[in-house]
């Protein structure tokens, strides 16, 4: 009975601490729900408050920037109202610029049209001023204009003669002094030796009986010879001499020494021949490829194609009027480059074109053309440079002078040619030029005697003074240096004096 009373109550005591924790939870609720709905309201108040402040300062701001914007917009209509009056103005001037041209143009025509008329007038009233003067004088323009020219040379040919002799004077003086300077420093720079260089062709040999083995039996070892080295053996009465002939300097010292070497072994048959002629070949090969190569060297002159070298080598044994043309190159190569040092020129492209200027005559002898022309086919074949070619090519003047290393060139080879002991000639050549130089000057009209000096290097005319002026001798010497250089072959230069003198005899008796 207690413990349903007990429980009774508990269960009364739950259901009444249910209903008042109800009660309790509805009322704190409530309360909340009121203190809510008051911030809310507040939050509203000031948002209504916040939304009208921010809408109040957008207005001022969207007021302040339409009024900047009107100010802008105001400022812009001024520029360009001005802009537009400036244009219209500038407009204004072109126009009444265009206008003045115009009139310009106009007044500019006119007179052309007018000078045009005066020209047209003035040559008209030339033309019969002309047709006058020669109706008057009987003589065309030309024929006048000859008769004047003529006379005025007459009349003041002393006055022209002493002004030409006193510029010629001057001129000359100053220049040859200088050249001269130039020349005498670089010839005493030089000072090689002056002594002729000419390769034998006579082989000596110990006995007639080494003779009668070179002929061998029937001359079949000198046939063999012969044939190989493509020689001619010339085996006359001369003790102790066999000459070799052949227009080939190269294919001349080949049998030289083939020939030297059969002597010296003994054993001379056509077997053995051809092995002496291939060795010597092998020998000269190498000669021809050493001095080359030592020329270029001692001349400082590089980057030079090895078969231009090769070529260059034979030139060792070809000579000139008795001069060896490989050391007249390498002469030629110092004298270019110590020319073009005091000259201001290249001093590399003058040394190269000296060294290489006779390269032609190594095989102008199995090719045709000059041997200027053989040189330049070479050079340009073998790679050589374009300015080296052009200061090679004129040294003879078969091509124009179109570098000053070209004509450095010319002037060393004229200095190596004609310096007293470089060169010699034959009697018979030199006799001839010189009957032929006097020949030459012997054909000019008004020439009375004519001889020539100094071994040919001078020719001294004497004229006719009543037959030939002071003017026309000057033109005289002019006109036979041109027909001795053209008609003439020598070496160095030859000076052409005239002479014109008056004599005036007269007897006291």
């Amino acid at each position: 009975m207690s413990l349903k009373f007990a429980l009774l109550l508990a269960g009364a005591a739950a259901l009444i601490g249910a209903a008042l924790g109800y009660y309790l939870r509805l009322i704190i609720s409530l309360g909340k729900r009121g203190s809510m709905e008051l911030e809310i309201k507040e939050m509203m108040l000031r948002a209504k408050e916040e939304a009208k402040r921010l809408s109040d300062e957008a207005v001022k701001k969207a007021e302040q920037v339409l009024a900047v914007a009107r100010l802008e917009l105001r400022e812009r209509e001024d520029k360009i109202k001005k802009t537009e009056e400036r244009l219209i103005k500038k407009e204004e001037f072109l126009d009444k610029r265009q206008l003045d041209l115009d009139k310009e143009i106009e007044e500019v025509k006119g007179k052309i049209a007018e000078i045009k008329r005066l020209r047209e007038k003035a040559e008209e009233l030339e033309g019969k001023k002309e047709e006058e003067l020669e109706r008057v004088s009987k003589l065309s323009e030309e024929e006048a204009k000859k008769i004047l020219l003529e006379t005025v040379e007459k009349k003041h040919e002393e006055d022209i003669l002493v002004r030409m002799r006193k510029l010629e004077r001057g001129g000359e003086e100053t220049l040859e002094t200088r050249a001269r300077a130039i020349l005498t420093g670089v010839i005493q720079r030089l000072g090689n030796s002056v002594v002729s260089d000419v390769f034998t062709t006579a082989v000596i040999i110990p006995s007639d009986e080494i003779k009668g083995k070179i002929i061998g039996k029937e001359g079949r070892n000198i046939k063999a010879f012969e044939r190989v080295t493509g020689v001619e053996i010339i085996v006359d009465d001369t003790p102790g001499a066999i000459t070799i002939s052949s227009f080939d300097p190269v294919r001349r010292q080949v049998a030289r020494v083939a020939l030297e070497n059969l002597i010296i072994d003994g054993r001379i048959q056509p077997a053995k021949i051809e092995t002496a002629v291939e060795k010597a070949e092998q020998e000269i090969n190498k000669i021809i490829k050493e001095k080359g190569q030592q020329a270029a060297y001692e001349c400082g002159v590089f980057n030079l194609d090895p078969r231009i070298l090769s070529i260059l080598g034979r030139l060792y044994f070809r000579t000139s009027y008795g001069q060896n043309v490989l050391q007249h190159s390498i002469e030629m190569a110092h004298l270019a480059g110590m020319l073009a040092s005091e000259l201001g020129a290249n001093v590399a492209v003058a040394k190269a074109g000296a060294l290489l200027h006779d390269i032609g005559k190594a095989v102008d002898h199995e090719v045709t053309g000059t041997h200027v022309e053989i040189g330049r086919r070479i050079l340009q074949k073998f790679g050589a440079d374009e300015s080296v070619v052009k200061a090679m090519q004129s040294h003879h003047e078969e091509y124009p002078y179109e570098t000053p290393e070209s004509v450095i060139v010319q002037v060393a080879d004229a200095i190596s040619g004609s310096r007293p002991g470089a060169r010699r000639d034959t009697v018979e050549n030199y006799l001839k030029r010189l009957s032929d130089l006097e020949a030459i000057a012997t054909s000019f009209p008004g020439v009375e005697k004519a001889y020539a000096l100094a071994a040919g290097r001078e020719i001294r005319i004497f004229v006719t003074p009543e037959n030939i002026s002071d003017l026309e001798a000057k033109k005289m010497a002019r006109d036979i240096a041109v027909r001795v250089e053209n008609e003439l072959k020598y070496p160095g230069e030859i000076k052409v004096t005239i002479i014109r003198e008056t004599r005036v005899i007269e007897y006291a008796r």
